[in-house]
């Protein structure tokens, strides 16, 4: 891998410490993430363009097996932690007008979903336990941690058909599709957790399960911070809390906008009632913008994700045949929150998409 690449993928830590610089100059400039992710990546993606190249397969083995590229999550990981305690400190010590303090909080979750989610998505994939440990602890300060279990057990297996609550439906706009993404994804990752202690015959009301686990955590999290800096400023700050959820949400939100994105519309093929064809390069959304993937982990070569979920990002593969979209997925974002917007440019490129699978058929 050239080196561009090898340097590329540590562009994520320019979000947080656009974040931290915004905070500090006060006043609009907390806003100066929001306006670089928005405006600013966009604006060079269209620029730089798009990177189609990959890796020969011999190549690819040994490129997936350097530490290098584990080390860049490990960082993030504990960078993440590290980060949410400096904002929660900083709130509880600072008086902030309502602009400040929004802009603050979405720029905070730019970074805590954004890329933090995205960091949890690609360990969560993986067969080290250490790696896996990491991702739940990213998801615990997001207050997402179920979709540890949801995406891998569930999205995976049911993507692109009705059952998947994380693919959006043809004509179906986001707002609609958040909340059955994030009441359907909860929902989902309770099931298969019973299933999974009723099949070891364990009780499902009890320590074993995760979901417990996962639904309290960021709430003992956040506890415990409250408590630290009960002791470290002598008050209690409450609005801390206030911040911590705020930021989850928002962050949590990301990952939803980032699902309705990367499956609109895309429906397998349903071999016999209840049973799809196999997941192909032909079922996700996918974009080779060069710079946006460099912040997202090449998050958006979707499909060959969701073909080899275990393979490291570094060496995911772009495929022809996939369908593309028409930018990277800041700019897409942007576009997924303005419905008609939304529909006006992807309707058109779902229903192209819709001719291919129905002509190959």
């Amino acid at each position: 891998m050239s080196l561009i690449k090898r340097i590329g993928f540590l562009t994520a830590f320019i979000i947080p410490s656009l974040v931290i610089i915004g905070f500090y100059l006060g006043g609009w400039w907390n806003y100066l993430t929001v306006g670089f992710v928005f405006i600013i990546i966009p604006l060079l993606d269209y620029l730089i363009g798009e990177d189609p190249e990959n890796m020969d397969d011999a190549n690819a083995m040994i490129v997936s097996e350097k530490f290098y590229y584990r080390l860049i999550t490990f960082i993030w990981t504990y960078f993440q932690i590290a980060f949410v305690m400096w904002g929660c400190y900083v709130i509880s010590v600072s008086e902030l007008v309502l602009n400040e303090w929004i802009g603050f909080v979405m720029s905070f979750a730019l970074v805590t979903g954004g890329i933090g989610i995205t960091v949890a998505h690609e360990l969560g994939h993986k067969k080290a336990a250490h790696e896996r440990f990491y991702s739940k602890l990213l998801l615990m300060t997001v207050s997402y941690m179920h979709f540890y279990i949801e995406h891998n057990k569930g999205h995976h297996v049911h993507v692109a058909t009705p059952r998947d609550p994380a693919t959006g439906h043809k004509g179906e706009n986001f707002y609609r599709f958040w909340l059955r993404s994030v009441v359907g994804s909860y929902r989902s990752a309770l099931n298969i957790e019973a299933s999974r202690l009723q099949r070891k015959g364990v009780k499902v009301n009890s320590v074993n399960n995760s979901m417990i686990w996962f639904t309290m955590l960021p709430i003992l999290f956040c506890s415990t911070i409250l408590v630290v800096l009960y002791f470290v400023n002598g008050f209690w700050s409450l609005e801390v809390a206030a911040f911590f959820f705020t930021q989850s949400i928002i962050a949590f939100t990301l990952l939803e906008l980032v699902n309705y994105i990367e499956h609109y519309g895309i429906m397998r093929k349903e071999i016999k009632p209840g049973v799809f064809e196999r997941v192909n390069p032909m079922h996700s959304w996918n974009s080779n913008h060069r710079l946006s993937n460099f912040f997202l982990f090449q998050l958006q070569r979707h499909s060959d994700h969701h073909a080899n979920a275990i393979k490291r990002y570094q060496v995911l593969k772009h495929y022809d045949e996939s369908p593309q979209l028409p930018s990277g997925y800041p700019a897409m974002i942007m576009m997924a929150a303005v419905p008609p917007v939304w529909f006006k440019y992807m309707n058109p490129k779902l229903e192209e998409w819709e001719r291919a699978v129905y002509k190959a058929s």
